[in-house]
């Protein structure tokens, strides 16, 4: 009797395992490719070429700097008489922008009201006023920055008329 019931349970483990595998094979694999936009090079030369000109307009030189999803510089441009500290600065306001999903202005405040906010650390942040982030609804594709304005709100209201021009492209 011990010895039946001893055959019935293996055989019971033998099947469960069998189709646990059939199971398993059968499934389609739950992982998929993530899908996105990117910017792409000629909207961020638009975007800068725009931020430059709206800049000039108003009777400002600046550097300005376009980056992608990642981080990664897709345009950049020292404007003509601009201080070697622009270009960098640029890509900074952009790069913070982007990683933080909002105007690098806003950083500003964050760390007022927490002065040992520790991401203000990273390499190419900066809590300073005058980069946007570029999205398509909730989707941060990028950020541009401008500097070399008299003030950060100069440097984003030429920014703003960059991402503006191709407004009716990102959706």
């Amino acid at each position: 009797m011990i010895s039946t019931i001893r055959s019935i349970l293996s055989t019971f483990a033998r099947l469960s395992t069998a189709l646990c595998t059939v199971v398993v094979m059968s499934s389609p694999a739950s992982a998929q490719l993530l899908q996105h936009k990117d910017l792409s090079a000629s909207m961020a030369l638009t975007m800068a070429q725009t931020a430059l000109e709206t800049c000039k307009t108003n009777g400002f030189n600046i550097s300005v700097t376009v980056v992608g999803r990642n981080g990664e510089i897709i345009a950049q441009v020292r404007g003509d008489n601009t201080g070697p500290h622009t270009f960098e600065n640029s890509m900074r306001k952009a790069y913070s922008a982007r990683t933080f999903r909002s105007p690098s202005g806003d950083l500003v405040a964050r760390l007022k009201a927490d002065p040992t906010f520790a991401l203000i650390h990273l390499n190419n942040v900066i809590a300073n006023q005058g980069g946007l982030p570029i999205k398509v609804g909730d989707d941060t594709l990028g950020g541009i920055g401008a500097s070399g304005a008299p003030s950060g709100d100069k440097d984003e209201a030429c920014v703003k008329a960059g991402i503006d021009k191709v407004a009716d492209q990102l959706k």
